[in-house]
């Protein structure tokens, strides 16, 4: 299992479909679009509606998944600034302005599985942690896989440290890998960059 497909999984643990009525406090949508034929390359897309202003928009992120860098000409946004916009709109615009990164690397070729899916939506689950397999099989095959995410507090830097009294950051663990206990750290914050901060405090004041 390629460490794209996990943050893929994790990703996807932290949203929800939003359609074209999002509104105010919605999640932005995500969909996959595929890797590349040797796993180096991943693309997905996030949409939605923006808040305040109602403009329908289209992200697509092309992911080196061996440094976690942006490829070059990548994020590729689109956004349909015109009252009344329609969401496929801004969606056609960034597949249509992404399309030589994803023919490139032929990333339709090979979409992958959603393995593992907790949408904020789905009350019966537990928010911090997935358990899903790795592919569809019977159960004498299948591969189990479980993540835990646990919170860390950091204390806001700079023009931050007037609005927040903390920032949170996380830690990613595999605590359980192809059946058998695990305790590989997938991601951990050491800190949270003061542009991050800034951006959730103007986020909270919008809402």
């Amino acid at each position: 299992m390629s460490t794209a497909a996990v943050i893929l999984g994790t990703l996807l643990a932290t949203a929800t479909v939003a359609g074209a009525d999002a509104r105010a406090g919605d999640y932005a949508a995500l969909q996959p679009i595929g890797f590349s034929p040797d796993g180096n390359v991943f693309a997905f897309e996030e949409y939605g509606v923006q808040d305040g202003s109602g403009f329908p928009y289209s992200t697509i992120y092309v992911l080196d998944t061996r440094n976690d860098t942006f490829l070059p000409g990548a994020p590729v946004r689109a956004v349909i600034e015109k009252d009344g916009g329609a969401l496929h709109e801004a969606r056609r615009e960034a597949h249509h302005r992404a399309a030589p990164l994803i023919d490139a690397y032929r990333l339709s070729d090979a979409p992958g599985i959603l393995a593992a899916y907790n949408p904020v939506t789905e009350g019966s689950s537990a928010a911090h942690t997935l358990i899903y397999d790795a592919f569809p099989a019977d159960e004498p095959f299948r591969k189990t896989y479980k993540l835990k995410l646990e919170e860390k507090s950091f204390e806001p830097q700079g023009v931050c440290s007037s609005f927040l009294k903390e920032v949170k950051g996380f830690r990613l663990t595999m605590t359980e890998k192809a059946g058998k206990p695990a305790t590989d750290v997938l991601h951990e914050d050491a800190r949270i960059p003061e542009a991050a901060a800034a951006r959730r405090v103007i986020a909270s004041v919008a809402s």
